[in-house]
């Protein structure tokens, strides 16, 4: 009578021969019994060499205990198992020949497993169904990648390539609300590029950001990865240096500060020389919030300044003022 059930079900298989979907009967051990013709255009096995065969040595790349899990729990349950692309993106992994979504290297497949009950009601096969999801899974992961790049504009400058000063100060408020857990060093730096003004009315506004786009490229060159770097606006920058002291982030800034010193802008015929000054400020418990944390290295940048620029000054927050 089995037999005949499985007949039967292979000439419903015959009339769904041009469905876009791949069919597949396997018995208990996992024994090819059916091979319909989707199967055979993307696999290029034809049924005559996988009929009567076991699954996993005609392919191999199929992960074997992961396909028993979910299978048996249909010859079991008599329930129907799936899963989707997301989870694992194909079973089998087939080229992808669909032009519109021609960069896609492979198939990407849904997969359902069918109890198949036999007339005394015990479960001797299971239909397996691929469908190709080739289309939604591209659509959708290019739709990831187009808001993760949203998201990074979101919060980047564009001129620099730094991060923005709202995201920037977003970071900030998070790691001051980090130390006040751990308590693990971090140092704030704030500074600007001196006498800005006068590059702009000398050479143009197109020269000067080239000036704010090489001291960007120089501040990524010498910050640490782990170091949070943004445009504060205009020509002043600020970074987030974490794990440093005070006299951690004056090592960092003199090493900036000297590639600064020491890099021109060609403009033209015209060279442009330029430094910067820097504010330093670690945080410490006597500090309120990130606000007065800010105003702390704002304060130092400003001292620095007033002492004749191109230099680093730290502020000391027991003199309640700068310290070069």
């Amino acid at each position: 009578m089995l037999k005949i059930d499985i007949k039967e079900f292979h000439w419903m298989m015959d009339m769904i021969q041009h469905l876009d979907v791949g069919l597949i009967v396997l018995d208990k051990e996992y024994k090819v019994n059916v091979w319909n013709s989707f199967m055979e255009n993307h696999s290029g096995y034809t049924p005559n060499d996988v009929i009567g065969k076991n699954l996993f040595e005609v392919f191999k790349n199929i992960p074997e205990s992961w396909f028993k899990r979910k299978s048996e729990s249909v010859f079991l349950l008599n329930n129907r198992a799936f899963t989707t692309w997301e989870q694992r993106p194909y079973l089998f992994k087939f080229k992808n020949y669909r032009p519109i979504t021609g960069s896609a290297a492979f198939m990407y497949q849904d997969i359902t497993l069918i109890p198949l009950t036999s007339v005394d009601g015990t479960v001797n096969h299971i239909g397996v169904i691929i469908y190709d999801v080739t289309d939604i899974a591209v659509n959708k992961l290019g739709l990831k990648v187009a808001n993760e790049e949203l998201g990074i504009l979101s919060r980047t400058d564009m001129l620099t390539k730094l991060y923005n000063r709202g995201y920037w100060e977003e970071r900030l408020l998070h790691e001051f609300s980090l130390h006040k857990r751990n308590k693990q060093a971090v140092s704030l730096v704030m500074f600007d590029i001196d006498h800005f003004k006068k590059v702009n009315d000398t050479y143009g506004h197109q020269a000067g950001d080239e000036v704010i786009r090489v001291t960007s490229k120089l501040l990524i060159d010498c910050k640490r990865e782990t170091d949070i770097a943004g445009r504060y606006g205009g020509e002043e920058f600020a970074v987030i240096l974490l794990d440093s002291t005070a006299q951690n982030a004056l090592l960092f800034t003199e090493r900036l500060r000297k590639r600064i010193e020491e890099s021109r802008v060609s403009v033209g015929s015209d060279s442009i020389k330029f430094t910067v000054s820097l504010g330093i400020s670690d945080l410490t418990e006597k500090t309120q919030d990130y606000e007065e944390w800010l105003k702390q290295s704002d304060m130092a940048l400003y001292r620095a300044k007033e002492s004749g620029r191109n230099q680093s000054v730290i502020y000391d927050v027991n003199l309640n003022g700068a310290i070069k």
